[in-house]
C-alpha cells in the first residue's frame, strides 16, 4: 500500500483503510445493539453474521503486506473503555450456550481443549477493535491499520474465529435437531478433560434452544 493511500485525507469508499474502518465500526455498533437484549430471538443468527463479516476484514488485513507504524512508540490513548457492562449483558443473553470448548492452536495437538465464553470473546475482540478505532478517529490511519493487523494475528483473529465456530455450531445443533451434551457443571474456571469436550449446555436440548432463538428445530 502506498503512503498516498494510507494517508489519504479524502474519504474515498474504495480506500482500503476506509473499508476496513467501516467494517470495524459496523461490528462495534451491531454487537452493542445485540447486547441490549431487545431482540433475543435473533441474537445468535445476527452475531454469526456480524462475526463472519468482521473476519472478512481480518482476512484482508492478514493477506496484506506488513503495515508499519509511523512512530516508534504508540501514542497514548488513555485508559481502555470498561467492557464489563457489555460482557455481562451478552453473558445473560447467551447463558444457555455461552460456554464452549476451544483449542487455542490447532497445530499443537498436545494442547488440551479449554472452556471459553462467547461473551468474553466478543468483549475481547471489541477491546482490540476500539483501540484501533481510537487511532483512526484521531487521524492516525497508519497506526490504526497497523494495530488492527497486529492484533488480528496476535489476538482478535483467532478469538473471533473460535467464536464464529461456536455460533455456527449452536445454529447447526438447532437446525439439525441435534441435542447438546451435558457437561456436569463445566465452567471457564476449571480445566477440561478428555471426557468433557462438548458444549456446556446442561440439559438443554436443541429444541429448547431453538424456541428462545425464534427458530424451529428440523423435523
Amino acid at each position: 500500500m502506498s503512503d498516498a493511500t494510507l494517508h489519504a485525507t479524502s474519504q474515498d469508499p474504495d480506500d482500503f483503510a476506509v473499508q476496513i474502518a467501516d467494517q470495524v465500526e459496523s461490528f462495534l455498533v451491531a454487537v452493542s445493539e445485540v447486547a441490549k437484549g431487545d431482540e433475543p430471538e435473533s441474537a445468535i443468527p445476527f452475531l454469526l453474521l456480524e462475526v463472519s463479516q468482521l473476519l472478512l476484514a481480518g482476512g484482508r488485513l492478514g493477506a496484506h503486506e506488513d503495515i508499519l507504524p509511523e512512530e516508534r512508540y504508540e501514542p497514548d490513548l488513555g485508559p481502555e473503555p470498561d467492557m464489563d457492562g457489555l460482557r455481562e449483558n451478552l453473558a445473560r443473553l447467551l447463558e444457555p450456550v455461552d460456554v464452549y470448548s476451544e483449542v487455542f492452536d490447532p497445530y499443537e495437538p498436545s494442547k488440551a481443549r479449554v472452556p471459553a465464553r462467547i461473551s468474553d470473546d466478543l468483549a475481547d475482540v471489541i477491546t482490540d477493535l476500539r483501540h484501533g478505532m481510537a487511532h483512526y478517529r484521531a487521524g492516525r490511519t497508519t497506526e490504526a491499520l497497523w494495530w488492527w493487523q497486529f492484533s488480528y494475528f496476535s489476538n482478535w483473529g483467532s478469538t473471533a474465529s473460535a467464536t464464529l465456530r461456536a455460533l455456527q455450531s449452536v445454529l447447526a445443533h438447532v437446525r439439525l435437531n441435534q441435542p447438546l451434551e451435558e457437561l456436569d457443571g463445566l465452567d471457564t474456571d476449571q480445566g477440561m478433560g478428555d471426557e468433557t469436550l462438548e458444549f456446556e449446555a446442561g440439559k438443554v436440548m436443541a429444541e429448547e434452544i431453538g424456541e428462545p432463538l425464534g427458530m424451529r428445530p428440523a423435523k
